[in-house]
């Protein structure tokens, strides 16, 4: 996977992480503290609630500089108790 991940992009890039999680206020600025201490930035999150209104999905476009801060910027936003998946 990280082979082709690697060819796919090329450094630096923009980068959009798809995160769903459940429909809590405090999710979204969870989300954005863990991108800025990762990438600092100014981020503008696209926001949309489920039918139901149980989980929200947000988009958020990064810029990276190489494969590692996604990665791992991958890894600390699925340590949010609230978000369920990350694409």
């Amino acid at each position: 996977m990280e082979k082709k991940l690697k060819s796919m992009l090329t450094f630096p890039c923009s980068f959009t992480y798809k995160i769903i999680g459940t429909a809590n206020p405090e999710l979204v600025d969870n989300i954005i503290k863990v991108i800025q201490l990762q990438i600092p930035g100014d981020y503008t999150p696209q926001i949309k609630s489920s039918n139901k209104g149980n989980y929200i999905s947000i988009s958020v476009t990064i810029h990276a500089n190489n494969l590692f801060q996604i990665k791992n910027l991958y890894y600390e936003l699925s340590k949010i108790n609230m978000v369920k998946i990350i694409f």
